[in-house]
């Protein structure tokens, strides 16, 4: 069902509830039905679909809402990009499958009959984009089924239900914050969206919720000024068990979970004693050949169908129906508890956005001086990593930082662009010659006195 649908059904069954509450409007069900039903309209007139995108960049979360419920009403895919991209932006990232229509203003209510999409079991739903845009943007697409059959799993282990109001404090281009808006309005809670930068702290916002979505290093936040809050849902990267000690002191219960915009859920921790499948989810860890370590795969109904315009990335699926996007764990059986490492690709985690170090690699390379470079993720205190990157130039004239700065401006999104900067005469290299990643995070961290930084 599509979730437009169920927002019909608790707008006649409860339409005084409030649905949906942003920096700029906030909608009761019975107004978000009509929103939605009015702006359905005007997308089918323009032409959208089964089997059409919608590319929906607005800065305003609940209009963002509104437009997304309303291609999903239609029967298209809404695409929910970055509010700054500009079309040429747009244009890269589907190249291979243009969209039906481009939001970048509210839209408009028109009049007319209810909209009624029957769906078909290959609806393809929301489709979220996995890193920033660069050449070779990835948004992943789903069906349908793969998000909403999921939502009772989630709803029986946090304990969310309609008399919720629930926090989802980060933008709804994030896989993360998208599923937890969604499966608010599914349920017939209320949703908190205060937007990519909120005009009022996190703590005030929590006065009015009893459930938030997080990713970990924002849980500190909530434990200052915890207010009604009764859960915590902590998705995004591994949770610290001080962490979840100090939020069950402060009366809150966490429940956090491991997971990817291509995997969807996979394991959850409902009560502190670790990582287990989530509902329906097999896990394997298939071992490296000389590694402690091996790659986590996934089987289960949440599974993503892949990248749009089949674009190039860390997915990878195998002839039995499982997939993996290079996470690393611990050997596992199972009914033991899984201990996942991190990602494989060395992708960077900051502030709730997935950095791929080789999208950032492939703008900078460009920029005269660069011998070679590495990009890494550096710990930070409120972001949970930075992106740092280390060139190869010589030590007489390395290029000037500005000039890697502009040129991070015009090729990357903001998450992408580089905090901060630093030159090493020669990068260490593994066996086959490839820049050691590993190893130069390992000197930064020491330092190592030939990595200097650029002022």
């Amino acid at each position: 069902m599509p979730v437009a649908e169920h927002v019909m059904r608790h707008a006649a069954e409860r339409p005084s509830r409030l649905a949906v509450c942003g920096p700029e409007a906030e909608l009761t069900y019975a107004r978000l039905a009509e929103r939605v039903q009015g702006a359905a309209r005007h997308l089918i007139g323009l032409g959208t679909g089964p089997g059409t995108l919608v590319a929906i960049g607005l800065a305003e979360p609940v209009e963002a809402l509104v437009a997304v419920l309303a291609a999903d009403l239609a029967g298209a895919t809404p695409l929910v990009g970055d509010p700054t991209w500009d079309r040429e932006r747009w244009s890269r990232v589907a190249p291979a499958s243009p969209y039906a229509a481009h939001v970048d203003a509210p839209l408009p209510y028109v009049p007319g009959p209810d909209v009624r999409h029957e769906p078909r079991p290959g609806d393809r739903a929301w489709a979220c984009f996995t890193s920033g845009s660069t050449g070779r943007p990835r948004a992943v697409v789903r069906s349908r089924a793969s998000w909403t059959a999921s939502f009772p799993h989630l709803s029986d282990l946090a304990g969310i239900g309609p008399d919720d109001v629930v926090l989802v404090p980060g933008p709804l281009v994030s896989s993360l914050y998208a599923f937890a808006a969604v499966h608010t309005l599914a349920t017939g809670a209320t949703a908190l969206l205060p937007g990519r930068r909120p005009s009022r702290p996190l703590g005030d916002l929590l006065g009015r919720a009893t459930v938030v979505h997080l990713v970990p290093h924002r849980l500190p936040d909530v434990l200052a000024r915890p207010g009604r809050l009764r859960t915590a849902v902590v998705g995004g990267a591994a949770l610290d068990p001080d962490a979840r000690a100090a939020a069950g002191q402060a009366g809150i219960r966490v429940v956090s979970y491991y997971g990817a915009s291509e995997l969807s859920f996979v394991a959850v921790d409902a009560d502190g004693g670790g990582l287990r499948p989530f509902p329906g989810v097999e896990i394997e860890v298939r071992p490296a050949p000389d590694r402690s370590f091996g790659e986590v795969w996934a089987r289960s109904p949440w599974l993503a169908d892949g990248y749009l315009g089949d674009a190039a990335g860390p997915l990878r699926r195998d002839g039995d129906g499982w997939m993996t996007v290079g996470d690393v764990a611990e050997p596992y059986r199972a009914g033991e508890v899984l201990r996942v490492r991190g990602r494989g690709d060395g992708a960077i985690q900051t502030g709730g956005a997935t950095v791929v170090p080789e999208d950032v690699e492939e703008v900078l390379r460009k920029v005269p001086g660069v011998g070679d470079i590495v990009v890494i993720g550096s710990p930070h205190p409120s972001l949970g990593s930075v992106v740092t990157a280390v060139i190869e130039a010589e030590r007489a004239s390395p290029p000037p930082r500005a000039l890697l700065e502009a040129m991070a401006r015009g090729g990357l999104d903001a998450a992408q662009r580089p905090r901060r900067w630093y030159a090493v005469p020669s990068l260490p290299r593994t066996q086959t010659g490839k820049p050691a990643r590993a190893l130069v995070a390992a000197r930064l961290a020491d330092g190592d006195p030939d990595i200097r930084r650029l002022a």
